[in-house]
């Protein structure tokens, strides 16, 4: 009996083992039970997958997986280290100090160091219109392998902020494949993120794998920062320009991921069964842009008395179908950016007051001039809100020659100040106030204020982030009820669509491809 015993405890030892192994190596909590490819359908093909050089979201959106950088933005878009592990900043403020993690690992099997993060930087510097516009003089140098400093010509506190942004964003490269980039790019996109380039199909699809040498930090998850395990093996980006294709496409489960769905198509998208819809908040606002350059727009009082009369609700919703989708908000910065977020101005916003508009206008002098107001019908929620304005402006008493263009030709035209005198015009979000395009006396509407500028400067070199966002939030209320360089009418969502076999799938300025499972 002893030895019958002694037997089925042995047995019973040896299948608890292998129950446990294969719990620890099989079971659902580990990433080889997954796997499988994902199928994201994108409306247009990228320009290019060098991160410094595009600002196009679609482009972003991919890059964001094979690239990473020094900083990013978590959860509440703040700049937090990536691939730096630390982060010090001289008493003076001139000199950054980024110790590096060790032991990442590119795409080609190449140890990251010093020296990639040097020649990324500098290119970054060269190329980014925002570095060079904000970032001036400033240079990457070797301390040693694994440390790099940032030397600036002025002290600054956005410096972070700056490189965390979204737009031709500062991504790490090999050294050799920068030095080997011709005028149009660098001609292999290799990187240190959770995915690899594979193949790119001009016009048809982009191809990324799940990159096994890939080195996660150890910080917990938020936004684009912290821990990223990769579950699935591969990723096809299908270039597909036809929305109803899109859609047709994600209701069959051809694709597993649409992006940029039709707005008229959410509250049936919504309404599907197997699908999961979420109205992404990262795409910016909605505005219409003075012309402060030449003709009738460049007296204030006149942007004031439009301002007042302007109905902002019924814009969006004419624009984008469902409140679901916009957001009633002043802020010209994200109302999701903890750092910027300020409602300053709310008192002058969406007033729709027409009666004391007319007012306004005959007190300003305006006499019946014909305003000219520029927009597309290739963006519809453009289209619709230019229609819906038209009607607004002509309830005030004035004149409108709405002039429709597509969109090459209107962006060709709108550099012309003679051309108009309104523009319709969407802004992305970006990291700090003086990278906001309504503040760029270059770009459309042509911002050049002297009270403007000069609040840039202290906001930007302001003894700390809280003395910042006040500043900000006063220089905000200035652009409400004194200069108005555009009127913002609110901010507006991007309709991503996923089937229900996704598990863990979530939305921070796009899809996360990290994290997501995908059942069979």
């Amino acid at each position: 009996m002893k030895k019958l015993a002694m037997i089925i405890s042995i047995l019973f030892l040896l299948i608890s083992v292998g129950c446990s192994k294969s719990s620890s190596s099989g079971g659902t909590s580990s990433e080889d039970s997954y796997g499988g490819s994902l199928n994201i359908a994108i409306s247009v093909q990228p320009p290019t997958l060098d991160a410094h050089l595009t600002t196009s979201s679609d482009a972003i959106e991919i890059m964001r997986n094979i690239y990473e950088t020094l900083v990013t933005q978590n959860k509440d878009q703040q700049a937090v280290p990536m691939l730096a592990e630390s982060i010090e900043t001289s008493e003076d403020g001139l000199t950054y100090t980024f110790k590096l993690r060790e032991g990442i690992t590119f795409h080609n099997g190449k140890e990251m160091t010093s020296e990639d993060v040097v020649v990324s930087m500098n290119r970054w510097l060269e190329q980014s219109s925002r570095a060079k516009l904000l970032l001036s003089g400033g240079k990457f140098e070797t301390a040693d392998e694994y440390t790099v400093t940032l030397k600036l010509a002025e002290a600054v506190t956005d410096v972070l902020d700056i490189m965390a942004g979204k737009g031709q964003f500062p991504a790490i490269m090999p050294s050799e494949v920068i030095e080997e980039a011709g005028k149009d790019g660098v001609s292999e996109y290799i990187g240190t993120g959770p995915l690899k380039f594979v193949e790119w199909k001009q016009d048809q699809y982009i191809k990324l794998e799940k990159f096994a040498d890939y080195v996660a930090s150890e910080q917990e998850s938020s936004g684009l920062s912290g821990k990223k395990t990769v579950y699935i093996d591969d990723v096809t980006y299908h270039i597909v320009p036809d929305s109803s294709t899109r859609l047709a496409g994600i209701q069959t489960g051809e694709y597993d991921i649409a992006n940029s769905m039709p707005f008229d198509n959410y509250e049936q998208l919504k309404n599907t069964p197997n699908l999961k819809t979420f109205a992404s908040f990262d795409s910016g606002t909605l505005n219409v842009a003075y012309n402060k350059k030449q003709g009738i727009m460049t007296n204030p009082e006149i942007r004031k008395a439009i301002n007042t009369g302007i109905n902002a609700n019924a814009i969006m919703l004419a624009s984008f179908g469902s409140e679901d989708l916009y957001n009633l908000d002043p802020g010209y910065m994200s109302p999701e950016q903890k750092d910027w977020a300020t409602d300053a101005g709310k008192e002058v916003f969406n007033l729709g007051d027409v009666e004391k508009a007319k007012q306004m206008l005959k007190d300003a002098g305006y006499n019946g001039e014909e305003i000219i107001l520029y927009s597309t019908r290739d963006y519809d929620h453009q289209y619709n809100s230019s229609v819906v304005l038209k009607e607004q402006l002509e309830q005030m008493g004035i004149k409108v020659s709405l002039e429709l263009y597509d969109w090459p030709t209107l962006t060709e035209k709108r550099a012309n100040p003679e051309n108009w005198d309104l523009l319709i015009v969407g802004t992305g979000y970006v990291t700090t106030p003086s990278q906001l395009l309504v503040v760029n006396p270059d770009y459309v509407g042509w911002t050049n204020d002297e009270t403007m500028t000069t609040s840039l400067q202290k906001i930007r070199t302001a003894a700390t982030k809280e003395e910042a966002k006040e500043l900000w939030a006063e220089m905000q209320s200035y652009m409400w009820n004194d200069y108005v360089p555009y009127t913002l009418f609110g901010h507006y969502a991007s309709i991503i669509t996923a089937t229900d076999k996704l598990e863990d799938f979530t939305v921070f300025q796009g899809p996360i491809l990290w994290d997501v499972k995908k059942t069979q």
